[in-house]
């Protein structure tokens, strides 16, 4: 019996990458096209909408004809999942054109309009329907600032012409020649204008923002025929574009966190960290973002997202700026050329501390230096204080939604670093999970394009199928790293009052 394939995009902020899987998950071709990103005064970041779309078609052309170059059979290729960067947002009128640059994530444009809207008493009422905070990052406030600054976008949104969309509703849009106008549940609950209760755009903020007449995407699951497209004739047909999912939450499919207290960590520059809550929003009172986990027909699964500012970025710092050691690989020994920390703890608040402290103007210190420290101290300190954030981040989300971790499953470039991962593991009392592979999130929107188009009967079908490469056990004896812990936290808590 023949094989199955499946297409799968991860447009990205810096790169558009294109992967097809055979369907036991099996990468087969991959193909990845570089995206720039233009950075201006006041933090400012934007993204040429047109560009953005030209690295999916050039991916895509690339990435198959690898595929055929192989002898594989192009006729066997079934469905197609796109992710996408979450937050970034487009605007364009009603015959497709962008009416401005892409705003990119990372942007800090909407610092002022944040700071008013909490002047204004929205936080709760934000909070209380969309589970975010009133934070840069999200879409919402980034449009506001559009509409206010931009004329042109004023003008257009006023005369009821001016069409929203994250990346993935852009490049749908795109692919299918203008004929659909789509998200899915993930990416508008990144939104501020999405009501993760009633699974609706929410007229009352729409009104409050002053974005009534805004136009908006027809919202679906993640796993949903959302249209088809030949992606520029790079296929000889259209497929079916059968999953949409912002990165994130594709992650966790990949992972396979399709249980309640399953949770993954991307452990990157900063790290993400998404745990499944089941089939009811869990509302956070301990500084955690509620949103939605993945969807099928049929099927919604809940988050909480815990967000750590700086996570390997840490270790970066310690490499370029401190001169430490030349490979970062090299800290994993070095923090095991001392029996403990001696007494030296770490709070890298670089660009502040996120989740569960949100405190963005804090700074870093040092605790504990005596003319016994060494680079190996300051190495552990480094590492241990990624694990102690993480732990807060589960902690907290235990503590919110009464749901024990089962299980963690870490990504990203940290992973190969297994003192820090034994030490978290040490620290969560639980075991840790590493795939192991480097496109998670393609296989993500892979798996939810395979569902729906049957490709994947079920989700058991999917269990032996999202492979380990190994397992993290906690270690019997963990008291030492549970009272460095104790420590680092009252460091943390003492910093907050001044």
């Amino acid at each position: 019996m023949e094989a199955s394939y499946i297409l799968a995009i991860d447009q990205g902020t810096s790169s558009t990458k294109t992967i097809i899987f055979d369907d036991k998950l099996r990468v087969v071709s991959r193909a990845s096209v570089p995206l720039n990103a233009h950075y201006g005064a006041g933090g400012f970041v934007e993204q040429n909408p047109r560009e953005i779309y030209r690295t999916v078609t050039s991916s895509v052309a690339q990435c198959v004809q690898d595929f055929t170059a192989q002898g594989h059979d192009i006729s066997m290729l079934k469905t197609c999942g796109i992710t996408n960067q979450r937050e970034t947002l487009l605007v364009w009128d009603e015959n497709g054109r962008p009416l401005y640059n892409a705003i990119v994530w990372q942007c800090k444009r909407s610092i002022t309009i944040c700071n008013r809207l909490n002047k204004e008493g929205l936080a709760e009422m934000i909070r209380n329907k969309t589970g975010l905070l009133i934070d840069p990052y999200f879409s919402g406030t980034k449009m506001i600032w559009l509409y206010e600054n931009e004329e042109k976008v004023r003008a257009a949104l006023d005369a009821g012409q001016a069409y929203f969309g994250t990346v993935d509703t852009w490049l749908l849009y795109k692919l299918s020649g203008g004929k659909k106008y789509l998200t899915d549940y993930t990416n508008a609950s990144r939104t501020l204008f999405f009501n993760i209760k009633t699974l609706s755009w929410d007229e009352e903020l729409l009104n409050t923002f002053g974005l009534s007449k805004l136009n908006l995407p027809e919202v679906k699951p993640s796993s949903h025929e959302f249209g088809k497209s030949s992606f520029e004739g790079a296929l000889p047909k259209e497929i079916t574009i059968g999953a949409m999912i912002g990165d994130s939450h594709a992650a966790a499919v990949g992972e396979g966190c399709f249980a309640p207290g399953t949770a993954k960590a991307t452990m990157g520059t900063g790290c993400s960290i998404l745990m499944n809550v089941g089939d009811t929003v869990k509302d956070s009172e301990k500084g955690m973002v509620s949103t939605i986990c993945w969807s099928m027909e049929g099927r919604i699964d809940y988050a909480l997202e815990g967000v750590i500012v700086s996570c390997g970025a840490i270790i970066e710092w310690l490499k370029n700026q401190l001169c430490l050691f030349p490979e970062s690989k090299e800290t994993e020994l070095l923090a095991q050329n001392v029996p403990d920390n001696g007494g030296v703890y770490l709070v890298p608040a670089f660009s502040g501390m996120g989740a569960p402290y949100w405190q963005m103007d804090r700074k870093a210190s040092i605790h504990g230096l005596t003319f016994d420290s060494n680079k190996n101290h300051l190495v552990r300190a480094a590492l241990e204080a990624i694990a102690f954030q993480i732990k807060d981040i589960i902690a907290a989300m235990e503590e919110d939604t009464r749901i024990a971790l089962n299980q963690l499953m870490v990504n990203g470039g940290l992973t190969s670093n297994r003192y820090l991962l034994q030490q978290t593991a040490d620290l969560l009392g639980k075991s840790l999970d590493i795939k192991g592979i480097p496109d998670i999130t393609a296989q993500g929107a892979a798996i939810l394009a395979g569902l729906q188009s049957q490709v994947f009967s079920d989700l058991e079908q999917l269990t032996p199928l999202i492979r380990s490469k190994a397992e993290i056990q906690p270690s019997p004896e963990s008291d030492p790293i549970q009272k460095s812990y104790e420590h680092w936290k009252s460091l943390v808590v003492r910093g907050e009052k001044h």
